[in-house]
């Protein structure tokens, strides 16, 4: 858990919680949390102990992160809290796992074919990851039930022919489809970035910094 502004999407530059969620059902090969993934670890905390958290630091926003959140236990539970709060609270989620939750923006990052992982790095992951990024079924009902915005990690300028393709089968409205560009270091964002944003100009999406990458670069809690 940790108390920073949030560095991507919609809300980029709002002051938010965190609450950071171990344990993933994909394992992406790009993946800038393997804490949570590849290598799952964290500490067990109660409800009570992360509303306390939230109560001490929170201006209104909290963000539910991971790993994947959705496949966590208590994920319904700990949302109706943060509601009882009045929170406004974000999920971000690949998009594979439905839950009841309470939220004000599921923040939906379908893995396109660029996340999955080599057989040699990841052993029978790779298929099951291929087979399961994407869950047209879970996108569709998690647009319909909830505020949303798509965000794609991009890799390379010929990722946006999936992406045109996966907009138009879910049907989104174009201004909630975000382009973000893959990388954990400044100098890959910027070079990244500049013909992003050309895609993003041509194609009507919008772009999507990483603040926290470019105020503290890559490093936990930030």
């Amino acid at each position: 858990m940790f108390y920073s502004i949030q560095g991507e999407g919609m809300l980029a530059g709002v002051p938010s919680v965190f609450i950071r969620t171990s344990g993933c059902n994909l394992r992406c090969r790009w993946c800038d949390s393997w804490y949570t993934s590849w290598e799952p670890e964290g500490e067990e905390r109660s409800l009570e102990e992360i509303l306390e958290f939230v109560r001490r630091h929170s201006r209104g926003y909290t963000v539910v992160t991971g790993g994947e959140p959705m496949i966590s236990k208590e994920i319904v539970p700990l949302t109706r809290k943060l509601r009882e709060l009045g929170q406004h609270i974000t999920i971000e989620t690949a998009g594979t796992v439905y839950a009841p939750v309470e939220c004000d923006l599921m923040s939906i990052s379908p893995k396109l074919r660029n996340s999955t992982p080599a057989r040699a790095q990841a052993g029978e992951w790779a298929e099951r990851h291929e087979r399961t990024r994407i869950r047209l079924d879970v996108l569709k009902r998690l647009m319909e039930c909830y505020p949303y915005q798509l965000k794609f990690v991009v890799c390379d300028p010929g990722d946006i022919q999936e992406i045109v393709e996966l907009v138009e089968r879910l049907g989104a409205c174009r201004d909630r489809v975000l382009l973000m560009a893959e990388g954990t270091d400044r100098e890959t964002l910027a070079e990244r970035g500049r013909w992003l944003a050309e895609l993003c100009k041509q194609y009507g999406y919008r772009f999507t910094p990483r603040l926290h990458i470019e105020l503290w670069g890559h490093q936990r809690g930030v």
